[in-house]
């Protein structure tokens, strides 16, 4: 049936005296759908008449009230879920609701009420998210309700005065169901052991710290008076000494030592235990919550069933044509996003060049690193560009829409991701068969998309910078007139560190505070705007009550929209901040120390979020954080290899080790009490004759230079004097790379196998308890049996 209520004169109510989301004494509404005002007898109005009608059909409640919006409040018959609880055979026996007339808690209400209203289908064969296309409903949601849960998360966990105690993950799980629950469960285990990581980087960089100045190779460097060095351009740039660059080679020491490489092994067996420990952890909750077997295909043809008894489940499905094509527009999109990181490297190639030509002495002197800086930066717009571009309402619209079935959004502009809009259109060419299997697919998609984002430039920085540029008479161009970039004569890692820290501290700071304050806008701006519409009181007429459910609905309508990606999006940013802290970390040590800071407050800035902020997100059941996990060993794998491939290739590590223990002076007899490191920057650098230059190269000459010092300089490389060609020593160092990587990644990940299995995924109490459970169903069973046969 359906019930039509008309609007009563608005009151104010003081703040202090109520609550805005209190319910009604009497009456509780599972969802609400909001619709504009049409004109009678308009094709919205009957198409909107058509879905509430199909929902009568089903034995729904419907409830109108009307303001400058229409509501339409929606009760679902308690048939829908004695069905849900006999076909599953009432998984949440366990959970028992304040309510007396609730057979099942609040989450799985929403959640199959959800189901139903996103698969009901009007004789248009339209479905909601079609009508919400056509502008027919501009929205549905969940209530947030005055419920005891509710309170207790606003004031214990949804205040930054909480931001160090414990989170209530059972609280959470009542209110907002399973998936939202482990997400948070996850994320305070990731910083709880984040502490670690970061207590281990800190230590790693304050030992590094400790031999700024001390180090024997910075030493040499800032002894240089004499040692001149090639122009780093070919225009106006002059030759210089090494001496001028004793700062930037003592920073590079701090950073590229001993002690970064066992921090590098350190990381890469912390990522396997975190993980083995989050296992456990997680079948310690989930079988709490008895869901350790809950199986997600069932649930959803259960729901199916509920919703139609007639419905045939759709068939697995696999074409080889069409994962060919898909694997090809990854591959190209792959391609794309290189070919961007390469466009910031002609930048950083110009912008080094026309640096060095600025009037400004700071400029000219600085110019690389003015160039590594911006790039960064520019990097980072990079990413902002591909992961946030604002689009279209109804492009946006329609991209949301293309994975059911949980909430969706409404007229707002949404925030969508060139990323992400690519791999639901990738999603589409496969034709999953579920929402889960959609699901899983679009999210290795994404993180694949957002992984080449954010580090196809740090790989360039990582191993190609300095190596593929050639020498002096010989440079590598770009359009035959720009150089590609040297390495500094310290090495390069300190320019990765510099773009590490760039990114990840303008993305933990400009990200999150924009998180936060723009929802917090739009809010105040939505409600400032959407005012209830007053109606003039005539002289002597009775005041209409009003309805007691207008102002909950008003105030539910007046949050932010809740849209499909929203928790989704809360993992996607943790596990590329996951991979920032793993992956290059041997030349970023702090990276886990900034990510702790970070989550600390992440925490509490998603539960304000979604308590204050947000609209109800609709529950979702799960046993466990999904295919985030396979991505997280991923990455764990990925780390081992890159941590190798810094301290193997970009780390001046291999390079000293080699002289240290073939050409140095600690391999000539009575050699006791000498530096092994001694002549080192001499052994590393190589002579160029200044007649070779090529004709583009006009260098200035040094002030005081004769003409006989002005006929060589040095460069950073392993090259004979004559002919340019490599000199044993160069293979000598490319052997020892070779041989250290292999070595480091296989005992890395001889290490992790032994972490893996050394620590069982289940807790021998969980394993307990099963054995237990099932020696007693067993028991009863054979009782039963007896029994009947005694009979």
């Amino acid at each position: 049936m359906q019930d039509e209520i008309l609007l009563t004169p608005w009151r104010e109510f003081p703040v202090e005296d109520s609550d805005p989301f209190a319910p009604p004494d009497e009456e509780e509404w599972d969802f609400v759908l909001v619709s504009d005002i049409h004109e009678v007898g308009s094709q919205k109005e009957i198409k909107r008449k058509k879905f509430l009608d199909e929902l009568s059909k089903k034995g729904f409640t419907i409830k109108k009230i009307e303001d400058q919006k229409l509501f339409y409040g929606l009760r679902a018959p308690r048939q829908l879920f004695h069905k849900y609880q006999q076909l599953l055979r009432n998984p949440d026996h366990s959970w028992h609701s304040p309510d007396a007339h609730q057979e099942v808690p609040v989450t799985t209400r929403i959640r199959i009420v959800n189901f139903i209203l996103q698969n009901t289908v009007t004789p248009d064969l339209e479905k909601l998210q079609d009508l919400i296309k056509k502008k027919v409903f501009e929205a549905s949601f969940p209530l947030h309700k005055k419920e005891e849960v509710r309170e207790f998360l606003k004031e214990k966990w949804a205040r930054w005065r909480s931001i160090f105690h414990h989170q209530p993950i059972e609280k959470i799980r009542c209110y907002f169901g399973e998936k939202v629950a482990l997400y948070f469960a996850w994320l305070g285990w990731y910083t709880r052991l984040l502490g670690i990581a970061a207590l281990a980087g800190f230590l790693t960089f304050v030992s590094g710290f400790t031999i700024f100045s001390s180090s024997q190779v910075s030493k040499e460097i800032c002894e240089a008076n004499t040692t001149v060095m090639c122009p780093l351009c070919d225009q106006n740039c002059p030759f210089w000494y090494l001496s001028e660059t004793c700062t930037y080679a003592k920073v590079t020491h701090m950073i590229d030592n001993e002690a970064t490489v066992v921090f590098a092994m350190f990381m890469a067996i912390w990522a396997t235990v975190f993980l083995e420990l989050w296992k456990r952890n997680r079948a310690t909750v989930v079988t709490n919550w008895d869901l350790y077997g809950w199986d997600e295909e069932q649930e959803e043809l259960a729901l199916e069933l509920i919703n139609n008894l007639q419905h045939e489940p759709r068939q697995y499905q696999h074409s080889y044509l069409r994962s060919t094509i898909v694997l090809t527009l990854v591959l190209v999109m792959i391609v794309v996003m290189i070919g961007i990181a390469q466009a910031l490297v002609v930048y950083r190639v110009v912008a080094t060049a026309l640096f060095s030509q600025s009037e400004s002495e700071l400029l000219r002197e600085q110019a690389n690193t003015v160039a590594v800086v911006t790039g960064a930066v520019l990097h980072y717009l990079t990413i902002v560009i591909m992961t946030k571009v604002c689009s279209g309402a109804r492009a946006g619209r329609g991209l949301l829409l293309a994975l059911p079935p949980p909430p969706l959004p409404s007229h707002s502009t949404p925030l969508l991701q060139v990323n992400r809009r690519v791999a639901l259109f990738l999603c589409d060419l496969e034709k999953p068969r579920s929402f889960s299997q959609r699901e899983k697919k679009f999210t290795m998609k994404i993180f694949t998309f957002q992984f080449f984002t954010h580090f196809s430039s740090l790989i360039y920085v990582a191993f190609f910078l300095g190596r593929i540029n050639g020498h002096p008479g010989n440079y590598v161009r770009i359009a035959g007139k720009w150089r590609l970039e040297e390495c500094h004569p310290s090495g390069c890692i300190t320019d990765l560190f510099i773009q590490m820290a760039t990114i990840m501290l303008l993305k933990q700071t400009i990200s999150n505070v924009m998180e936060y304050l723009i929802p917090c806008i739009a809010h105040r701006l939505r409600k400032k705007r959407q005012r209830p519409r007053q109606r003039s009181a005539v002289l002597g007429e009775e005041e209409e009550a009003e309805d007691p459910c207008k102002r909950q609905w008003l105030n539910n309508y007046q949050l932010n929209e809740v849209n499909i990606f929203s928790l989704f999006d809360e993992f996607l940013e943790m596990v590329i901040q996951y991979s920032f802290t793993t992956i290059f970390v041997a030349a970023f040590p702090l990276a886990p120390l900034l990510a702790f800071l970070n989550n600390i407050f992440e925490i509490h800035l998603d539960a304000i979020k979604m308590m204050r902020l947000y609209r109800r997100m609709v529950p979702r059941k799960a046993n466990d954080i999904g295919v985030w996990l396979h991505v997280l060993e991923a990455i764990g794998i990925l780390a081992v290899i890159g941590n190798g491939l810094v301290i193997a290739i970009t780390s001046d590590f291999i390079p000293l080790q080699v002289y240290k223990y073939t050409y140095s002076p600690c391999m000539a007899e009575n050699s006791s009490g000498v530096d092994c490191s001694a002549g080192y920057i001499n052994y590393s650098l190589s002579v160029f004759r200044t007649q070779d230059f090529e004709p583009q190269t006009r260098a200035q000459a040094l002030p005081g230079f004769n003409s006989s010092q002005s006929r060589e300089c040095r460069y950073r490389d392993y090259r004979n004097a004559d002919d340019y060609s490599y000199t044993v020593q160069f293979w000598h160092i490319f052997a020892a790379r070779l041989a250290f990587l292999i070595l480091f990644e296989h005992v890395a990940l001889c290490v992790k196998l032994i972490a893996a299995w050394y620590i069982p995924d289940v807790p021998q109490s969980v394993k307990n308890q099963f054995l237990v459970s099932k020696h007693s169903n067993l028991r009863k069973e054979l009782s039963m049996m007896e029994y009947s046969t005694e009979v």
